[in-house]
Order: structure tokens, then C-alpha cells, then sequence
């Protein structure tokens, strides 16, 4: 069993870690602490960048680091017992000049979480199992998805972090979307967003992906449990999406960015202004970055200080750096404070933006409209009826006084 790393300054008289490889006093985790910008925040001359702009938001990354780490360490507890004892609405506030027994405010709040093939949606809710589901006998909790080729997620996948009936919140992990079907893909997001999710539905564009890998041996099975899955899914309940979070992959960004190669760059951006998103949610999604321990410390935050910049968000607000594999390959659980912390408040910030975007229960006014649509539809139908019934007895009478 790992013991946690006290969190020191360098210099402050901590030890190495196991390796022997870092920087006394400074855990593996810590990567921005052997930044310049970190030593300027100790006192010492301010590193030069390569322009005023970028210095400063390099500045406010290590500063939001730093934050992320004391809390970490002060506020991790309270933090997951906020979370424990949620229930939908407990985080609304009044706004629009009604009350919130006024709001339709659902049973349980839907967490959707949305990226590219590959940038690691999977392993985040295996992470979130572990750092706000803990159990003493089942440490991990894996995705049970159907996989396709390379274990991409199939359906639409229903999780409870917190294994408890009483959670006030789920998270949906969903198929990755692929950079050579950006318009399919954005149609089924809009169709996720705007008509809800479902436990196990089936989804067309992993259906349509996978069937294109293997073009000429269509598979009788394979048609046919997706078929008896989609007919399981059907009988769970349909969820309404309350707040999206957008996972990106950061080394797939660094080197689009390297290259100049931007069909990543700009799909991510094209997902995380998706018109239907911003619609329900009426705010920006939360943004969490991955696979940032593939890059070197600069690169790392570099890359997160230009994103920020392309998608026009503040480089410290809504945005988590966090690893969901440690260098051995396993997945992070609570010993390493900074990363279940970020976990834990990305979830609770998606929870503060879903709680900020319900809407007004339907009133007498709107019930009388529905009414009134439902009766001139069925007024209408009746019509069209009785003219199909008229026009078909005249034929006849036609017909008839033909042959006399």
C-alpha cells in the first residue's frame, strides 16, 4: 500500500520520491513545480515567455495548481461528503424571478461525458469510481460497456459513482467520436442532448464505424446482439442531459499543434461550442484534459494555455488537468491527492452548472396550449379522414352509374 506524499515546497526539506528521480520535496505528481513559474511565485524573477500574455497565463496555471494541491490536502473529505450526500437541486439557486418548487428539477442529474476516440472517457469513470466510490473489498469498478475493435465503447454506458440508490447524480460515458464522421457524430450528440441518454442504447455511430472496419464479413451475430441490445435499452429510463463535459486528449492536441495539423484542434472546439450543448445547458461544458503525462512539463502547459486561448475560456476556469493512468499503467485512486481532488471538484462544478440551467416548470398556460395543439391535431384527422371517405364513396357512385 502507497502512503500519501506530503505536499512541500522544494527546498522545504522533503524527501525524494521512490525513484530517486525527482526534485527533493516534490512529488511525481507535482509536475508544475519544476517550472520556472513556480519559483517565481516564491519570489524570485518572473520567467520570461514569449510574450507578456502567455507568461501571465502560464502564471495563473501554476497558481490554479497550486490551489488544486492545498485543497487537496485540507478539503478532500468534505469535498466527497458534499458529494455523498447530493441530491438534485440542492446546489440551485434563485434566479429568474421564480421558486425553485416552481423548477423542473429532475430526480437524478445527468452527467454526459463527451470527446474523441481514444481521449481516455473510459478510464475517467473508472477514476471517478475510485476516488468517490470507495470501497474497502472493490477498489476498482470497471466500465462494462460492450467494446468494439480497440476496446472502443459501444452504448451508451449509465454509472453511479457512488454505488448508492441514493446518488443525486449518474454519468454517462459515451462512444468516441470519430474525426472521419465529425457531421454523424454531431448529429447523435444533438440527438443525446436534446432527446435524452439511455442505459445501453445503442449508438450509429460506433455501430457505423465498426461496420466499416470490416466491410466484407458482415457478421449475422454481431447484427443480432445489437439488436437484442438495443431492445434491453429501450426498457431503461430515458434521462434528460444536464451538464456535458468535454474530454480532450492533451498529447493529441500538442502534436496537432506541432504539426499543423488541426483537424483535432478544431473538432474540439466545433464539440465544445456544439450549438444543442450550449442550448440545454446554457453554459460552457466542463473541459477535462487528459494523457497530459506523455508531454514534458512545458509542453504541458503550453498546450493547455493554447487551447484555452483557441476555445476563448480562461485557462483556470472549468478546465481540470488530470491523469487517469499512472506511470505503471493503473489506475490513480485517492493517494494522490491533486488528482482526486481535481476529480471530485470537476463533478462538483458539473453539478453547479446543472443545477444553474433547469427549467420552469410547465404552467396552466402551457398545459392549455398542449391541449388545444393535441385537439386541432386530432380535429385535423378526423378531417383528413372524412375526406379520404367521401372521395372514395364518390369513385364508387361514379363507378356505378357508369355501368348502368
Amino acid at each position: 500500500m502507497r502512503s500519501t506524499v506530503q505536499l512541500q515546497r522544494p527546498g522545504g526539506g522533503g524527501e525524494a520520491d521512490g525513484d530517486g528521480d525527482s526534485e527533493p520535496g516534490v512529488p511525481c505528481f507535482c509536475w508544475w513545480r519544476s517550472l520556472p513559474e513556480y519559483e517565481a511565485g516564491a519570489g524570485s524573477e518572473t520567467p520570461k515567455a514569449a510574450n507578456t500574455r502567455t507568461a501571465t497565463a502560464r502564471m495563473r496555471v501554476v497558481r490554479e495548481m497550486e490551489r488544486l494541491a492545498a485543497a487537496a490536502s485540507e478539503s478532500i473529505d468534505e469535498l466527497r461528503h458534499r458529494l455523498l450526500t447530493y441530491k438534485a437541486g440542492d446546489l440551485w439557486f434563485p434566479a429568474g424571478g421564480i421558486t425553485k418548487q416552481d423548477t423542473d428539477i429532475p430526480p437524478v442529474i445527468t452527467l454526459l461525458l463527451l470527446g474523441f476516440a481514444g481521449v481516455g472517457k473510459s478510464s475517467l469513470v473508472n477514476l471517478m469510481y475510485s476516488v468517490l466510490g470507495r470501497s474497502g473489498f472493490v477498489p476498482f469498478a470497471h466500465t462494462s460497456s460492450p467494446a468494439g475493435k480497440e476496446g472502443r465503447t459501444l452504448n451508451l454506458e449509465e454509472h453511479n459513482v457512488l454505488r448508492s440508490m441514493k446518488s443525486g447524480f449518474c454519468v454517462f460515458d459515451s462512444p468516441g467520436l470519430d474525426y472521419d464522421h465529425i457531421s454523424e457524430g454531431f448529429d447523435e450528440v444533438s440527438h443525446w442532448v436534446e432527446d435524452g441518454v439511455r442505459h445501453r442504447q445503442l449508438c450509429h455511430i460506433s455501430s457505423s464505424s465498426t461496420s466499416s472496419s470490416f466491410p466484407s464479413f458482415p457478421s449475422t451475430s454481431t447484427s443480432t446482439s445489437s439488436s437484442s441490445s438495443a431492445a434491453a435499452g429501450n426498457r431503461f429510463i430515458r434521462r434528460r442531459v444536464n451538464c456535458a463535459v468535454v474530454v480532450a486528449n492533451l498529447s493529441e492536441l500538442h502534436s496537432s499543434l506541432a504539426s499543423g495539423h488541426l483537424q483535432p484542434l478544431d473538432a474540439t472546439r466545433q464539440l465544445f461550442y456544439h450549438p444543442s450543448i450550449r442550448e440545454s445547458c446554457n453554459d460552457a461544458p466542463i473541459l477535462i484534459l487528459t494523457h497530459g503525462d506523455e508531454l514534458t512539463e512545458d509542453e504541458r502547459i503550453d498546450t493547455r494555455v493554447a487551447l484555452c486561448d483557441y476555445l476563448g475560456v480562461a485557462e483556470t476556469s472549468g478546465v481540470y488537468d488530470i491523469l487517469c493512468l499512472n506511470e505503471h499503467g493503473v489506475h490513480i485512486d485517492e493517494f494522490e491527492p491533486v488528482t482526486a481532488y481535481a476529480v471530485a471538484e470537476a463533478v462538483y462544478r458539473a453539478l453547479v452548472v446543472a443545477d444553474r440551467c433547469h427549467p420552469p416548470k410547465p404552467g396552466l398556460k402551457d398545459w392549455l396550449l398542449v391541449a388545444l395543439s393535441w385537439a386541432m391535431c386530432a380535429l385535423s384527422a378526423f378531417f383528413a379522414f372524412l375526406s379520404c371517405f367521401c372521395s372514395k364513396l364518390a369513385k364508387l357512385n361514379r363507378d356505378y352509374q357508369k355501368k348502368r
